[in-house]
């Protein structure tokens, strides 16, 4: 009986070790996108105490802040740094640039007790057809002289160079618009083969952007379910391999196209994914949740796609949501965050990848302005400034709640004015003469929010600079030919 009980302990020890390491497997392939593109600044130090208390292990930026940097000092978080489309063209015809860039933002910072720095990504999609060619010849040479320059550190070993590129650099051709058909598009093929064959030699990965939303928000016949992970009644068949949603679809048409360019087990990292929660019918607080879930539970699953198995590695896009950023490419652009501008959880998230009702641990210890909120004067009898007030409010500040679909569509034509002056005086850090508007405005401290929409107080600033990314057309049209890759109204 005794041999009996400690061969069930021993087998129950078994069990217990084996579904710890699966726990620990499945947390260390989710990373997330920290952009900083916004109008008032969470203190970097608690910004990164919260990714600690919900077990972010992984961190993508989009500049090599100072300030976030120095938070990372002693965390064990892996970071991939950037380089902006802005910098490329003089990083890749000066070496000696490229040098000073590693040793300011790599080298300074990686060493015991350092910051974990990983992967240094050289521009942001440079091969967009939006770009008219700009960023064509000059991204391979920057990233030679970026990795040469890590290499003369010696750090190449630690830390690789890689490209994050957008999905509409593959496709599959109309006529057989399947993932097993998938290859380079024509007109940047040889080159995007030269990057691969260096990112191959220096054991770095290739890095793409997905973005499934793109594919529902830029064709509205896409069928909705589609762009989820938990199934569909129309899936598409690609010879034996079936698929029952988008990103599969998409990430597979890659893995065709590297196998073709003779690189079929290149390792891949999506370096942006996700789904907004405002800003258009289908950004909402629901679907953002069904998405973000469906995908961690599926790529930290290891079942991986039809064309390729095991755990995907992925960077969620984004943390927080960034009021400042470009809104060309649609409304949706300023609310990709899992957590509101002020660290707020938008929804909860099991971030293991398979317990639904898991909550995010909030951004601690955030400071707000006074509670007080910029208001058309209900005694106002003179609208006839009133259209250009709302214009120039809306045009420098943050009106996108307000769009068709969006969570303050509701409004009143007096609601919409007093959102846009409040938006306009909280972006403006509450200064007083920002609440006039001729006449139309007055301050309240009775909160004008209801139960959809909500008028935001704004955060104390932490008096960082606004970051905003010279290379504007880093954002702008992410969208545009995403999905290029096979137009799935066939389905």
């Amino acid at each position: 009986m005794i041999l009996v009980r400690m061969l069930d302990y021993g087998h129950f020890l078994v069990v217990f070790l084996v579904l710890t390491m699966l726990v620990v497997s499945k947390g260390t392939s989710v990373g997330v996108n920290w952009g900083t593109v916004t109008s008032h600044h969470l203190p970097p130090e608690k910004v990164v105490e919260m990714l600690k208390e919900n077990g972010i292990k992984k961190l993508k930026l989009f500049e090599a802040d100072e300030k976030i940097l120095g938070a990372l000092i002693g965390t064990d978080i892996e970071v991939m740094v950037a380089i902006p489309n802005y910098m490329l063209q003089q990083i890749s015809q000066d070496s000696g640039a490229a040098e000073s860039w590693v040793y300011a933002n790599v080298t300074g910072y990686h060493y015991p007790g350092g910051v974990n720095i990983k992967y240094v990504a050289v521009g942001n999609e440079p091969f967009l057809q939006t770009y008219n060619d700009t960023y064509l010849h000059i991204t391979l040479p920057a990233l030679k002289n970026i990795q040469q320059a890590i290499n003369k550190a010696g750090l190449g070993s630690k830390v690789k160079a890689t490209v994050p590129f957008n999905a509409d650099i593959y496709n599959s051709p109309v006529s057989n618009p399947v993932p097993s058909a998938g290859e380079f598009r024509a007109d940047i093929r040889d080159l995007t083969i030269e990057v691969i064959q260096f990112l191959h030699s220096n054991d770095a990965p290739f890095t793409v952007n997905i973005y499934p939303f793109l594919s529902l928000y830029g064709n509205s016949f896409f069928p909705l379910d589609f762009a989820f992970f938990d199934g569909t009644n129309k899936p598409v068949r690609d010879g034996n391999m079936v698929y029952n949603n988008v990103f599969d679809a998409n990430f597979d048409t890659l893995i065709w196209a590297l196998d073709r360019a003779g690189y079929p087990d290149m390792h891949i990292i999506v370096g942006e994914v996700g789904w907004p929660t405002d800003g258009d019918k289908n950004a909402n607080i629901r679907n953002a949740k069904r998405f973000n879930q469906g995908l961690l539970r599926h790529a930290l699953s290891g079942s991986g796609t039809p064309a390729r198995k095991g755990e995907i590695d992925i960077y969620l896009f984004s943390l927080l949501d960034e009021n400042a950023k470009s809104i060309a490419p649609g409304n949706f652009e300023r609310h990709w965050g899992i957590f509101e501008y002020d660290g707020k959880p938008k929804y909860e998230l099991d971030l293991l990848g398979f317990m639904e009702n898991r909550g995010l641990v909030p951004v601690e210890g955030v400071t707000y302005m006074l509670r007080r909120w910029c208001v058309l004067n209900p005694h106002a009898d003179d609208f006839e400034e009133l259209p250009d007030s709302l214009d120039y409010a809306c045009t420098l500040s943050d009106c996108t709640a307000l769009g068709y679909g969006s969570s303050c569509n509701n409004l009143s034509i007096q609601g919409n004015a007093s959102y846009a002056f409040n938006m306009y005086y909280q972006i403006n850090s509450q200064k007083p003469w920002n609440c006039d508007f001729s006449g139309l405005a007055l301050i309240t401290d009775k909160d004008p929010s209801d139960d959809n929409c909500q008028f935001p107080v704004m955060i104390v600033n932490d008096a960082s600079p606004v970051l905003l990314h010279r290379g504007v057309l880093d954002v702008f049209l992410r969208f545009i030919g995403q999905y290029l890759v096979f137009v799935l109204v066939l389905i």
